[in-house]
């Protein structure tokens, strides 16, 4: 997961669990420890990185966005069922990507040696998760995004070689052992059937 594309990692962020869905920015400290274990340079120093509240509900919208263009992506195949009933319309998801990615200008500059310097006009994570979700989605690894089938699964993943069928070796044993036990219930149904 860890070397998944940003935009990816960002939608991972609501997982299944036993419990029921899990967020990792339901709460202030959870959205910090998310992104200091992320590389979000040029943008963000993620070491020094502290989120207040008003960071969090707008790192939850964009991420919201992000995963309506997941969503998109998989059509027509059914979104994953976390929360497709709470995603903003793609042109809303559109806007809200493109708007966090927009306040930024690169410029070269010449001293001893020449060196990019990024000024970001506005929410630097923003920018840096919205320009990641730029450019996953425009780049050439969209036709590989899927939505992961496996029981209580709720994430998408990109499809690394031709026979994955899920977003991890634990999805697909969790798959196979619902297949074997749905089959065996079938048989001891249609066996207890012919006893009687």
């Amino acid at each position: 997961m860890d070397d998944d594309p940003l935009a990816l990692r960002l939608a991972s962020t609501i997982r299944a669990r036993r419990g029921g869905l899990t967020d990792a920015f339901a709460t202030v400290d959870g959205l910090t420890a998310w992104v200091r274990g992320q590389d979000l340079s040029p943008y963000l120093d993620t070491a020094t990185f502290t989120a207040d509240e008003r960071i969090r509900v707008s790192t939850v919208a964009l991420r919201q966005a992000v995963r309506a263009l997941f969503a998109e992506a998989v059509s027509p195949h059914p979104p994953s069922p976390a929360d497709s009933g709470a995603l903003p319309p793609l042109p809303e998801a559109l806007a809200l990507v493109n708007s966090a990615a927009a306040p930024m200008h690169r410029r070269l500059v010449w001293s001893d040696a020449p060196e990019q310097h990024l000024e970001v006009h506005g929410d630097r994570l923003a920018a840096a998760l919205a320009n990641a979700a730029v450019d996953f989605f425009a780049g050439p690894g969209l036709p590989q995004v899927r939505v992961c089938p496996a029981p209580r699964c709720v994430l998408y993943f990109v499809k690394r070689h031709p026979r994955q069928e899920w977003c991890s070796v634990a999805c697909g044993n969790r798959a196979r052992a619902a297949r074997h036990y749905h089959r065996d219930r079938q048989r001891g149904g249609s066996d207890a059937a012919e006893w009687s």
